[in-house]
């Protein structure tokens, strides 16, 4: 005889992997690496000392 099957936990692991296949598809489709964030905020960083730069002492 077959060993019954706990139907609630079959439907928690399959929304629990179909979760985590999304998850990993916006990762791919919308993440941005370290060094892109990096450099993006290096960027932001030169453009307010730039800025400041430019500011008139009162």
């Amino acid at each position: 005889m077959a060993e019954p099957v706990n139907l609630n936990r079959f439907r928690k692991e399959k929304a629990r992997a179909e979760k985590k296949a999304r998850a990993d598809q916006n990762a791919v489709k919308f993440g941005r690496t370290k060094a892109e964030k990096d450099l993006t905020q290096a960027r932001a960083d030169k453009a307010k000392r730039d800025l400041d730069g430019h500011k008139a002492e009162e």
